[in-house]
């Protein structure tokens, strides 16, 4: 019984050209692919510029060593229907009473333009928004005014 021998195939320009075409496709559909993934869902930059931000950074310091030193807390924010409800507390734990409350709501990828919102009090310390929030994922910068003293906070609402 005679043996065949098989001889192997050759690897030519061909075959090289058409791998490297392939992985590239591959490389450049992968990066398109996550780059549109990336610009549709981020809504914008978190500090316009950083040089300002960075000049401003002890003024913030400061502000927030102001707003501890009064002592006051603010609860979860909390969604009433189409309203938006909060609680907020003096450093002995009783109700701040007559505040003034405003709130900005940003949507968290820019698909919505920004709401105002004023609160007006509901109750001991509990206060509800005036305004109507559209349902979806808010984030809240909320400006909180008593007698002199301020306190800024954030918080996101569902």
């Amino acid at each position: 019984m005679k043996q065949e021998t098989v001889e192997p195939k050759k690897f030519t320009g061909f075959h090289a050209t058409v791998m490297i075409v392939a992985f590239f496709t591959v490389v450049v559909s992968v990066n398109m692919v996550m780059a549109r993934f990336a610009v549709s869902t981020f809504g914008g930059t978190v500090v316009d510029n950083s040089y300002v931000a960075s000049q401003k950074y002890n003024e913030w310091l400061e502000e927030s060593r102001k707003q501890q030193a009064h002592g006051w807390t603010a609860s979860r924010v909390t969604r009433i229907q189409d309203k938006v409800a909060m609680t907020v507390l003096r450093a002995d734990d009783s109700a701040l009473e007559d505040a003034e409350i405003t709130a900005v709501a940003e949507h968290p990828v820019g698909r919505a333009d920004p709401i105002i919102l004023h609160f007006v009090q509901q109750g001991a310390g509990s206060y509800i928004s005036r305004d109507s929030l559209p349902e979806g994922r808010w984030k809240l910068r909320i400006a909180i005014t008593h007698g002199g003293n301020k306190m800024a906070l954030a918080q996101e609402v569902l």
